[in-house]
């Protein structure tokens, strides 16, 4: 009996070794979210929602990657401290800093700016978000 214990301690042992052995350590980031090679930085689509979660866009937003900027009309009327933003960016990258909830862009002379950082979390491109309101 203490033969065969001794058996399935090392045949353990050994599937053990072998799984640990075998695991690759992929890289993380503070925020849990997999580090990745990839170098690409921009924002691909963008979305405001009012306080009810709809839109309040009053066309697309213009997204210029190459003046890092996202210009959107809203409609007149809206509640500019009750906003939830929500961006699209290219796989793997991430925003800093992270929207939790509601923001205020009531002021329209000071644009709210995030950053986009890249999947290797090398490249950081800051934009700006520029809201106009929708005349009467």
């Amino acid at each position: 009996m203490r033969n065969y214990n001794k058996k399935i301690l090392v045949v353990g042992f050994l599937i053990t070794s072998v799984l640990m052995a075998c695991k690759k350590d992929f890289p993380v980031d503070e925020d849990g979210l997999l580090v990745t090679t990839r170098a690409e930085c921009y924002v691909s689509n963008f979305e405001l929602l009012g306080a009810d979660f709809v839109t309040v866009r009053t066309k697309a937003a213009t997204i210029d990657t190459t003046a890092q900027t996202v210009k959107v009309e809203v409609q007149f009327g809206t509640d500019l401290k009750n906003l939830y933003p929500q961006f699209t960016l290219v796989t793997d990258a991430k925003l800093d800093p992270k929207i939790i909830g509601k923001v205020d862009f009531s002021d329209l002379a000071n644009p709210k700016t995030y950053t986009v950082v890249s999947g290797n979390r090398q490249v950081k491109k800051p934009y700006q978000v520029l809201i106009t309101v929708q005349p009467r």
